[in-house]
Parts: structure tokens; sequence; C-alpha cells
């Protein structure tokens, strides 16, 4: 849902951000005898996406075929991060479906036809640990959402973890007069949301606006918020600005630190999230005049722990998980995940307690067919080898 400015940038957003639109790498990571293979196989499952929820798995390659959809469309992990909190617990959007929710070593799924079935979810932030969410209809690829377009159009969506349900915060009408307009993308610095809305009329067209919060964003509803809001007119340039992709001389230090073991001669476009926190930062290591394709990454950087997931499933990780000892002294541990098979990557990740989530897909380009995410015990398959 990133740097989707329509036709001239939905390809390009997708290259960037779909986590599967890229070819996989030979990507040099430390030698073999420094890297932790997941391999017993009673230490980590896979599972993958129907559309009632998700179905336990052998082997991501013995999942039943299904029909390719634009990554828009398809059921898949489209956001995922950790809260900042004690608790452990972590959140990811399955888009068209629902959000799922990992505590631990469990799992459950809160499905919401009313807010899923035909919208395009994802950029998951948190307020005070409460999981917010922005919905969309894409015109690009659903037909439907242009005749649709005189409704009033969700925007930002809360989860409500104890009862399970998604309710709408803010709606597009709380930011324009003006009909047929929706908000397709946002970035939330923290302080200000810099907003991309998209006219959804006979002609298409864009316009950009930047809003603070009279009140606090947990206490608003569609029926308060237009009183509630302070909305500015702002500019493509100042939204994609907010948008832009860094320099990954520029990325957080622990980040950096972790990942030194991995070559700098192989460029990567890297999302760096806070645990609990507001819109993710991209980052873009360049290596000129490397031979190697761009890989894409996501990274989280917790109170205790900070980690970093490349699409081939090589995992980076340092500090201490929850209840437990720092690793290694401090020192970053790479990890090895299973390998999957050709036009099958990993693209997003949340740890929760000492276990690993780590969402996979089969892609082509911009076009998602099967998908769903592996867990992984940490406690066993690292925690028990290494002090």
């Amino acid at each position: 849902m990133r740097k989707n400015l329509f036709l001239l940038t939905v390809i390009a957003a997708a290259l960037i951000l779909c986590p599967g639109c890229k070819k996989k790498s030979k990507q040099k990571t430390p030698n073999d005898s420094e890297v932790f293979q997941i391999k017993q196989k009673g230490d980590h499952s896979w599972f993958y996406f129907t559309q009632d929820g998700f179905i336990q798995v052998d082997n991501p390659k013995n999942v039943p075929l299904s029909k390719t959809q634009p990554y828009t469309e398809a059921i898949r992990i489209s956001s995922a991060n950790n809260t900042a909190g004690s608790t452990g617990k972590a959140y990811a959007l399955v888009n068209r479906l629902g959000v799922l929710c990992f505590n631990g070593n469990s799992i459950s799924i809160a499905k919401d036809i009313s807010v899923f079935s035909d919208r395009t979810a994802g950029n998951l932030v948190f307020m005070n640990d409460t999981p917010i969410f922005s919905v969309y209809k894409s015109s690009f690829f659903n037909s439907s959402s242009q005749k649709d377009a005189k409704n009033e159009q969700l925007f930002l969506v809360q989860f409500d973890d104890q009862a399970k349900i998604s309710y709408p915060v803010i709606n597009s009408t709380n930011l324009t007069d003006e009909p047929y307009y929706q908000v397709t993308d946002f970035f939330w610095n923290g302080n200000e949301w810099f907003c991309c809305l998209k006219k959804m009329d006979e002609k298409i067209s864009f316009s950009y606006i930047k809003f603070t919060l009279g009140a606090p964003l947990l206490s608003i509803s569609p029926v308060t918020a237009s009183s509630l809001l302070n909305i500015r007119e702002s500019t493509a340039d100042e939204f994609r600005k907010a948008m832009s992709i860094k320099d990954y001389k520029t990325a957080p230090q622990r980040i950096q630190n972790m990942l030194a073991g991995f070559s700098s001669t192989v460029p990567f476009v890297l999302e760096v999230k806070s645990a609990g926190g507001g819109s993710s930062v991209l980052y873009q290591n360049e290596a000129p005049g490397s031979m190697e394709t761009e890989l894409n990454a996501k990274a989280i950087i917790s109170q205790s722990w900070s980690a970093a997931l490349f699409e081939d499933g090589t995992l980076f990780i340092e500090g201490a998980l929850n209840g437990k000892h720092i690793l290694r002294g401090g020192k970053p541990v790479a990890i090895r995940l299973p390998k999957l098979e050709n036009g099958f990557i990993y693209s997003d990740f949340v740890i929760s307690g000492t276990t690993l989530y780590a969402a996979w897909e089969e892609s082509d380009f911009y076009k998602i067919r099967r998908s769903g995410f592996l867990s992984v015990d940490l406690d066993s398959t690292l925690y028990s080898k290494i002090r």
C-alpha cells in the first residue's frame, strides 16, 4: 500500500514494497558455520491461508493450488509488527481476511467480512499498543470500487483485541468534503499524518493533506472525527518526501550493527519498523557496481531485541527475547529458515515470546498465488544451542 500513486508508480510500488515482486539473489551471508539452520520438523510448523482462515500443512509446495491475484486482492500477510509492551503480543494483517493475533505459541485469527472482504488492508501501526491500520478499494484491480465511490469510504480502522473486532476510526469523508475520494496511502511520523487521497470519479486525480489530532486517536470515531482533526493542505512533493526511501547509511545504528556481517555488495531495500510504533521507514543499500539482484527485507526494533528477515529466509537477530538471556553477549546471530521452493519467498515476520512467525508467499512479479506463515520455536532451535 506504500507509494500507491497510480499508473506511473503502481509497478514501482509493487517492486519495492510487495515482498514477492523481486527475483531472488545469491545472497552473501556469514559462513555456514556461523549460521543456525532450522531443520528439525518438531521445531517449526507450516500454515497456509484459505478463504476461512489458516490450515497446517507439511510444506508450502503441498498447499492446494489457488488462482493468481494481484497482491492488493490476494489473501496474504500484508503488514505485521510487534507491540511495544512486555506482553510480547504481535499482529499481522491478512489481506481480504482479518487480523492474525500472536501471543507466544498461541495463534488466532479475527475475521471481519465487513472490513476486509472487498478492501485492501495494510499500513499497520500502533497507538498505545492498539493496532491501527488502513483500508481502501483498489480501482486499478477492483471494478466495483468506482461504483461504490459515493458511499462512505473507510480509512483508519482500530482492532480491539479483547472483542476481536475491527471498527472504523476515521473515514475519508472526515478529511474532505469532496465526493468520490478515498485515502489510498498514509505516513504517520508519530505526530503528523500525511495522506494521499484518490478521486474515484470518471477522471482519476490525486490530492494531498496532512493532519494532527485534536484528541487521542482511540477516542475518535467517524461521527466525531471531522471536528477533532486539524487538517491542512499538502503537496505531492511533501507526501513523497515523507514516504521517500532513505540511504541505508542513515538507518538506525542498531540495525547497521546487526547487519554488519551481511555483504555490503548486495543491494537491498529494508523496511524498518519500531515495535508498537508509527509508520515504517524504508532504507536502500544501492551497492554501486553490484551484479546482484536487489533483495527485500523487513526489520523490527524492539526494546530488548532487534531482528531482520531477508526474502531468502536469512534472519539476523540480536538482544534478548521475552524472558530470555541476551544472545551471544549482544552479538548478532544469523539463522537460516527452511529453504523454500523456487517462486516462493519470505515476506514479513514478527516474534512473540520466543516464537518466530514468518510470512511466506508464492509470487510472480506483483501477483500472488499461495500464501501462509511459518512458526519457529526459537527457544529450542536457538536458545538451547547458544549462550
